[in-house]
């Protein structure tokens, strides 16, 4: 330790090169993933890198595991888990807020071990504003319990965020530097960091059961604030357009006068429901055409308040249910859903009524309301000659609604899924996920090349196509942390990080116990967090932390795995992903996340410190 203590030159380019990439990302005048390919070049130019070395981190599993749990989540996505995953919250949490709160929590976080962080928030945005628009609870209630506990589960396993998964290259980078006779640092496992995971999960959910959610509560009510939602959501279309309410099955019984109807005149009697779907023997219809008769036995999708789909269904002896047996598929928010679109000045819809385009038919869009110079029309809607700058409410399948968007007589106004939705393969796809886990468990396979197995099993059972697993890669974050790892490696070589060690040493009375060591090495790291990203963070301190562990006679691995941790603890600024995600639609202010994700942020090192050292106890 005594020869690194001595500045060299080597160690003034290292310790420039984290001053410049540190200004760099607090600053944001240079794209992050410019400044880290600037860094590698420099690296590999001065030679504190050998050239042949300088790109091994495109390679290493790192990059690789992180590329793997993208494409994963996105898999996933597209079979509609998440939408599925919502609607079984819904149901069990019966509208009482703290339990649901708890159960989409809890379930995120779990989610958030095998997937990357940002990944699972992008998920849970359209669950959580699922959620508040069926049960009415704000936005800014939900997506901070539902945040916290993605970065709190992320430290089940050692893929569950990029600061974990960079520690297992780090260490094993670290062995070169190690001093003589010293042992081999060896990986962690998969489910390492689990109990750090759980007790860090459980102390959230508890965190906001008791204080958070109140004082999230307070907060807005001081802000004046009302209940954010999301626009385009089932709340928006209920408040501007009145279309509100659940979907439900009528089956049609012999007694019932709509026998021998059209969906036409079933749609004009009195308190009539807005009729959605027609299932008639084996043709099963979204937008049903308006000349589609309706027959004994026939079931309908339907959409209204509960009491009117109730009255509807006594006076026309029709058997009502709210489970959605024979027509589930047909609305899975994945595939289906309602959308705005707006009526140019060169559409061919102008002048023409939807019964007169025959929009069911031709395009299988149905259309609930036209909005024109701010009245709402709904009734006999299909009569009503189109004219420009009208805004359209449809409801179809989203595949429909993008094909008859490329005539471009409409615009679509509402973010919609674009891609193709595979619910069909829902179960093929959790097959895969859960073998993926069971051979992580086995441990017999590296993290990375498990991950890559259940990659390639959702390619070949055609979960995902090549070019959607190519596009579900965020390659900023891959390029970012490829070009970074180099950096850290750089700072243990050139002994840049013992030396930082020694000077941090020297600073603090002798004597100064580990754990205290861990603590000032929690909350740096958690520090840099703050103004750089976490894959920084993890770079920078990571191989200081091994040296301040080697200085003390501690154990390093513990050191760097609170390091690692630490790197994610950042509950209080954008820069952190998943935060910056929740801001705007939250419409969270400074104040409120430093109020409320303050005191968890302490939490969170009190527990990580903690557990580390019980884990480590007697090593």
């Amino acid at each position: 330790m005594e020869s690194g203590l001595t500045l060299t030159n080597d160690m003034r380019l290292v310790l420039g090169l984290v001053g410049f990439t540190m200004a760099m990302f607090v600053f944001d005048r240079i794209r992050a993933d410019l400044v880290a390919l600037v860094v590698l070049v420099v690296l590999g130019v001065t030679g504190l890198i050998a050239p042949e070395e300088i790109f091994s981190g495109f390679s290493g599993n790192a990059v690789i595991s992180i590329m793997a749990t993208m494409v994963l989540g996105a898999g996933l996505d597209r079979t509609g888990a998440l939408n599925r995953l919502a609607a079984w919250l819904l149901r069990r949490g019966h509208g009482i807020e703290q339990r649901l709160l708890l159960m989409t929590s809890a379930i995120a976080g779990l989610n958030s071990s095998f997937m990357q962080n940002p990944s699972v928030m992008a998920l849970y945005l359209p669950v959580a504003s699922r959620l508040a628009s069926r049960t009415g609870l704000a936005l800014s209630r939900l997506l901070l319990p539902i945040s916290a506990a993605i970065v709190m589960g992320a430290a089940l396993t050692m893929v569950g965020n990029s600061p974990l998964i960079l520690l297992n290259d780090l260490l094993v980078s670290a062995n070169a530097n190690l001093p003589s006779g010293m042992a081999t640092l060896e990986q962690l496992p998969m489910f390492a960091p689990a109990p750090v995971g759980i007790t860090l999960l459980v102390a959230s959910l508890l965190y906001f059961r008791f204080y958070g959610n109140r004082k999230l509560a307070e907060l807005e009510t001081a802000a004046g604030g009302e209940n954010v939602t999301p626009a385009r959501t089932d709340s928006y279309f209920a408040r501007t357009y009145g279309i509100e309410g659940d979907v439900f099955e009528l089956t049609v019984t012999t007694e019932s006068p709509l026998v021998g109807m059209t969906v036409a005149e079933a749609e004009s009697l009195h308190d009539a429901p807005l009729l959605l779907a027609l299932k008639t023997g084996n043709d099963t219809r979204l937008a049903p055409p308006a000349d589609m008769r309706i027959w004994v036995g026939s079931v309908m999708g339907v959409m209204g308040p509960r009491q009117q789909v109730a009255d509807f269904a006594q006076n026309q002896f029709l058997r009502m249910s709210s489970r959605l047996r024979h027509l589930g598929d047909l609305f899975n928010p994945s595939r289906a859903g309602i959308s705005e679109a707006v009526v140019p000045p060169t559409s061919r819809f102008i002048g023409k009524s939807a019964r007169e385009l025959r929009l069911r038919h031709s395009h299988g869009i149905s259309l609930l309301a036209i909005n024109r110079d701010k009245q709402v029309i709904r009734e006999d809607v299909r009569s009503v000659p189109l004219r420009a700058g009208d805004m359209l409410v449809f409801h179809s399948f989203w595949q429909d609604l993008a094909r008859a968007a490329e005539s471009r007589d409409f615009a679509v106004v509402t973010d919609y899924p674009k891609g193709e939705q595979r619910p069909h393969k829902f179960k093929i796809a959790m097959a895969i996920f859960a073998a993926t886990i069971a051979i992580a468990l086995t441990g017999k396979l590296p993290v990375s090349l498990t991950l890559m197995t259940g990659v390639a099993g959702m390619l070949l059972a055609g979960v995902l196509k090549m070019d959607e697993a190519y596009a579900a890669i965020n390659w900023k974050t891959v390029f970012l942390t490829a070009c970074l790892i180099p950096l850290g490696w750089a700072m243990d070589s050139s002994g840049a990080a013992a030396w930082v060690a020694g000077n941090t040493l020297e600073r603090l009375p002798e004597g100064t116990p580990p754990w205290v060591l861990q603590v000032v090495v929690a909350l740096l790291t958690t520090g840099f967090s703050l103004v750089i990203s976490h894959v920084g963070a993890t770079i920078v301190m990571v191989p200081i932390a091994i040296n301040l562990a080697l200085a003390v006679g501690g154990d390093p691995t513990a050191f760097a795995l609170v390091a690692a941790l630490s790197a994610s603890n950042n509950l209080m600024t954008a820069s952190n992903p998943v935060i910056s995600m929740i801001t705007g639609p939250a419409g969270y202010t400074s104040r409120q996340l430093w109020r409320v994700g303050g005191p968890l942020s302490l939490l969170y090192t009190v527990i990580a410190v903690s557990v580390v050292n019980l884990m480590f106890w007697g090593r």
